[in-house]
């Protein structure tokens, strides 16, 4: 499969809160559907090696109760209704966001870094044995190359991306040290992490490893677009982008 990114993506699925529609739930999932976009998710790993899709480490944002999501089993996480839900609906597995998707538009999978070796092997292996019998369009990615390798590893097939941005950003960067933020910055480990697309951030997009890639044939997705006015400037540098708040067919905010 050639890999185009023809639709916008929903960033964590076409989701809204102020109408009960909460982020990396079923019900905005289907409103990316819907609506004709691609959607994007984050999974992380719960206690039992679930691929669990959800953004933070932490369950007090998104299910109001204090702690880490990794000290969770599945069946934990998927008995706890997300804060604002106007459905009470709960995280779902991996597997679970498959069957709803059922190939009727491109999944853009995240695995968040665990902070752990192991377990970022387990989300990789756990995420490609979920993957193995789908048949609809399907790229993981991850800021960790690691995570990507690891993904090679375990069997994955289809287009793999790295995530990037300046590495300039101390409330990102978590006290990476500087070396490692160079590399990272300039894709340097391309040599291990065989990534096959760019997901970068918006303001990123003219980084000389960024430009280069582009240039080469290799398609480059931007994130997170929350302005609509910022998308055609974002779409001379980018293939796609990843958006939030908004219709990027006719520009209205939700």
């Amino acid at each position: 499969m050639t890999l185009t990114f023809d639709r916008p993506i929903a960033h964590r699925g076409y989701h809204d809160r102020s109408r009960g529609i909460i982020e990396n739930s079923a019900p905005a999932f289907q409103a990316a559907i819907d609506n004709g976009f691609a959607l994007e998710c984050d999974l992380q790993l719960s206690a039992d090696d679930e691929a669990i899709v959800f953004h933070d480490d932490t369950t007090d944002r998104l299910l109001g109760r204090p702690g880490p999501l990794r000290a969770l089993t599945a069946a934990e996480i998927g008995a706890l209704p997300l804060t604002g839900s106007a459905a009470n609906d709960t995280p779902h597995t991996f597997a679970a966001l498959l069957e709803q998707v059922a190939g009727r538009t491109l999944i853009v999978a995240e695995l968040k870094d665990q902070h752990d070796a192991q377990r970022n092997t387990a989300l990789a292996r756990r995420a490609v044995q979920v993957a193995a019998g789908y048949t609809g369009p399907l790229v993981f990615k991850s800021f960790h190359p690691g995570i990507l390798k690891a993904l090679r590893q375990a069997g994955f097939k289809g287009d793999i991306g790295i995530i990037t941005y300046r590495y300039d950003r101390p409330d990102w960067d978590g006290g990476l040290p500087y070396m490692q933020r160079l590399a990272l910055r300039h894709l340097l480990h391309y040599p291990v992490s065989r990534f096959t697309f760019i997901s970068c951030e918006q303001s990123s997009l003219d980084l000389p490893a960024v430009r280069m890639f582009r240039a080469s044939g290799m398609k480059v997705m931007s994130w997170t677009v929350k302005d609509p006015h910022a998308v055609s400037r974002v779409r001379e540098n980018a293939d796609q982008i990843v958006f939030e708040g908004f219709d990027p067919t006719s520009g209205l905010l939700l």
